[in-house]
């Protein structure tokens, strides 16, 4: 008899190692064989079935975050946005008056930056100031491709793997 609080691992073993007693027992009648396994692969199966509704449930949980995260992300950049014009209309109005508004907790002024470096023609910039990068890309879908048409590739093999479907 199996507890309540048996994880699918432990029932998965228990099946298993009821599999091989009774494969040991000679003269074992057809129906007593059937009782045990449906007695294991009924709870085994209660809690295989349990263990997938949780998953759907943090599946479903999961996507609730994500939605909300792009909600978030999507307001958090329509603030930056908002923030980034009016700082822009400010500099603006700041340069345009001359004026240095102070407060207790806040002082505004305008400040120089560095140089920065415009480039006007790239075609014109001297190859001394220049750098070359290469990037290389296994072309994945080509390669299964061919190696679905029986063209041997050196270093790849295709390979299947197995996933679960809950329905």
């Amino acid at each position: 008899m199996t507890k309540p609080t048996l994880k699918l691992y432990d029932l998965s073993a228990d099946y298993l190692a009821a599999l091989d007693a009774l494969a040991e027992i000679e003269d074992l009648p057809p129906e007593a064989i059937a009782d045990t396994l449906e007695g294991i692969t009924g709870a085994w199966e209660d809690k295989a079935l349990n263990v997938a509704r949780y998953v759907r449930n943090l599946e479903a949980e999961a996507a609730a975050i994500e939605e909300a995260k792009k909600r978030m992300d999507a307001r958090a950049k329509a603030t930056a946005n908002q923030a980034a014009r009016l700082k822009a209309y400010l500099l603006g109005e700041l340069a345009r008056t001359g004026l240095k508004p102070k407060a207790p907790d806040l002082a505004l002024r305008l400040q120089n930056n560095p140089p920065s470096v415009a480039i006007d023609d790239t075609a014109l910039i001297p190859d001394d100031y220049r750098r070359t990068e290469t990037v290389e890309t296994l072309l994945k879908a080509e390669i299964a491709a061919a190696l679905k048409a029986g063209v041997s590739i050196p270093g790849a093999r295709l390979v299947r793997s197995q996933r679960l479907v809950i329905q």
